[in-house]
């Protein structure tokens, strides 16, 4: 820091240039390789769609692997503070190689496609589910702009403050045309992005557990997490979100409730 504050302005702004780039060139490369572009496009438009019939070979698989490799599953390892969504992802290679199963689904990112086959509950009755990648790719396109402006600016970009812990993007420090959406796996509505005091970056799933908790019988209270209600009645996980509760039939941010 001391460096920078010694710089000229010329060289300062240089300087930021420069340090734009080199974190801009990797995070490029993981969008292109999440984005499919390495496949031909033909593979890609088969790859975009969550076939039942994969999914259940693959859950096959794993639960021939855990009967096969004494109760343990085809993981790969991840950090423990990683969230549930996101940390059991399926190692295709471990299934292979024990000949539990040929070669990773035509969906899967291993093949091209845009899905990361990942577990839920591994130790007790692991259930094959899926991430949709082009969420994790837009949420990594957002992080590239905001890694930027936190290089100018000491705050992230807040927005609107929606509980003590998650504000909305302001998306115009952000250069941004609109605010920030993903593509709902569920109801294929926009949902929006947001982001905690620390900058990270989640995706509001109100919409899609308000619509579910009208759908489906359930038997969830409040303080309870309700994203379940989601994985129980979908092939999808909640990526990248974070806890909710329900309050008057109606999905809220569990932290509201502490």
């Amino acid at each position: 820091m001391s460096y920078l504050v010694d710089l000229q302005d010329n060289d300062k702004e240089s300087y930021i240039m420069k340090n734009r780039t080199y974190l801009l060139i990797p995070i490029i490369f993981l969008t292109f390789i999440l984005t499919g572009c390495l496949y031909p496009q033909s593979e890609k438009s088969e790859n975009q769609i969550p076939y039942e019939e994969q999914l259940q070979t693959v859950q096959q698989s794993v639960n021939s692997y855990k009967e096969g490799e004494n109760g343990l599953v085809p993981i790969r390892t991840k950090d423990n503070d990683t969230p549930e969504f996101e940390k059991y992802l399926i190692d295709f290679s471990k299934l292979r190689e024990n000949g539990y199963l040929s070669e990773p689904p035509g969906n899967s990112f291993e093949k091209g496609g845009v899905y990361q086959y990942t577990l839920l509950n591994p130790e007790e009755d692991p259930t094959v589910k899926l991430i949709d990648l082009r969420i994790t790719e837009e949420i990594r396109r957002v992080n590239v702009q905001l890694d930027f402006y936190r290089q100018e600016n000491y705050y992230p970009a807040f927005g609107e403050k929606l509980t003590d812990k998650y504000y909305t993007i302001d998306y115009n420090k952000l250069d941004l045309e609109e605010a920030p959406t993903v593509t709902s796996p569920y109801s294929q509505e926009e949902l929006p992005i947001i982001m905690d005091l620390d900058g990270n970056l989640f995706v509001d799933y109100s919409y899609d557990l308000n619509k579910a908790l009208q759908e489906y019988n359930h038997e969830y209270s409040e303080g309870e997490d309700i994203r379940y209600l989601l994985t129980d009645h979908s092939p999808f996980v909640p990526a990248y979100s974070v806890p909710y509760t329900v309050k008057d039939n109606q999905a809220i941010f569990l932290d509201e409730m502490e």
